[in-house]
This record gives structure tokens, C-alpha cells and sequence, in this order.
């Protein structure tokens, strides 16, 4: 293993995750609007793209039942130690993450079999100009999972999947995908947009 990927960690306690979960906007936050949380109404979601976690935890974190769906076998590693690090931390983490189901394998065909209510996909984002403004962690994991050249592919299945709707989480300044039709509305945040596509 190089000495890259073991300073890579999946962790849901500290740092940004544990610092959200107390103290983030809740519902009010860009992603669970996005995905359709409205009061009395808790979406189940696929996070068709896992990666770390991050997204499907928050969601979790609010009651959504998520699905997590990594085909990386490393990237898979590190988030089931993770989430089993936290499963032992205490009543509140074991809760959160008992309502989060990983699967190992490739969205594109796992998602027919699975009926998705809400999918959301954060493909890796296109490389950005200024390489300075890259996070360390996701130069990281770019080196682990390298690009999805298959985005537009997934997204496409996605689209004719899902029961309710896509959510499509990219880069604020990035062109839209090319081929895909125009979303029902986006959700911008400071530096990321969700573009969401309703099933009508």
C-alpha cells in the first residue's frame, strides 16, 4: 500500500463530520433540500457514489435510510472501517449508522435491482485549474479511483430508475453533463451545486 493511501481515513467522529453533525443546519442545509426532505417526509436515498461517506452520513444523521454503493475496493475498505468505528462509539452513532447499508460493486449495475426512491451521484468532479484549491483529501483519493469516465453512463441509469428523483451533486462552475436534459431546478451552495432531476 503506498504511503498515500494510509494517510487516507474514513472518519464520521472528528473532524468536519463530527463537527456537522453537532453543529451543522440540519434540514436546511444544501444537500437535504436537494434531496427532497420536507416536514413529515424522509426520502430513502442511494448513494450510488460513496466514497467517504460524508453525504450519505449527513442524510443518515437525519433519518434518511441510504444505501451506500462503492465499487473501489479500497475506497470500500476504508468506509466499512469507518463505519464500524463509529457503530462502536455510542447510542446516537450506532443509530445513524444503522439506518446506512454499504454494498461493494458497480451502481450501474446494482441499481435496476434495487428500486431507488432518491439517487444521488457525486461523480469526481472535473479537475479544477488551479490545483492549490484541491483539498489534499480528494488529490488522494483521486489517485486511489482516478476519474469516472462512466458518470454520464450512470447518470443516464440513474435517471430511469429512480422512483422520485436524481440528484446530481457537481461543481458550482462546471458545464452540465454533456447529453443529460436539464434539470427540474438546482440547489447551489458555496462552492458546489445540486442539480436535481424530478421523475414526472
Amino acid at each position: 500500500m503506498s504511503k498515500n493511501n494510509e494517510e487516507l481515513v474514513c472518519d464520521f467522529v472528528g473532524g468536519a463530520v463530527g463537527h456537522r453533525l453537532k453543529f451543522g443546519g440540519g434540514r436546511q442545509q444544501a444537500l437535504p433540500k436537494a434531496i427532497g426532505f420536507k416536514s413529515g417526509y424522509i426520502p430513502s436515498v442511494i448513494d450510488a457514489t460513496a466514497g467517504l461517506g460524508r453525504d450519505a452520513f449527513l442524510l443518515a444523521s437525519l433519518g434518511a435510510h441510504v444505501t451506500l454503493i462503492e465499487r473501489n475496493d479500497h475506497i470500500h475498505s476504508l468506509l466499512h472501517d469507518g463505519l464500524n468505528r463509529a457503530m462502536g462509539e455510542n447510542e446516537q452513532y450506532a443509530e445513524i449508522i444503522g439506518r446506512m447499508t454499504l454494498l461493494h460493486g458497480d451502481a450501474k449495475e446494482l441499481l435496476p435491482t434495487l428500486k431507488p426512491e432518491v439517487i444521488l451521484i457525486d461523480p469526481m468532479h472535473p479537475p479544477r485549474q488551479k490545483s492549490a484549491l484541491v483539498k489534499k483529501e480528494m488529490r488522494l483519493i483521486r489517485n486511489i479511483v482516478g476519474t469516472d469516465p462512466d458518470a454520464r453512463e450512470l447518470l443516464e441509469i440513474a435517471l430511469s430508475c429512480a422512483r422520485s428523483r436524481v440528484v446530481l451533486k457537481w461543481p458550482m462552475r462546471a458545464e452540465p453533463m454533456n447529453g443529460i436534459r436539464k434539470p427540474s431546478h438546482q440547489i447551489v451552495g458555496k462552492s458546489t451545486r445540486y442539480d436535481v432531476f424530478i421523475r414526472t
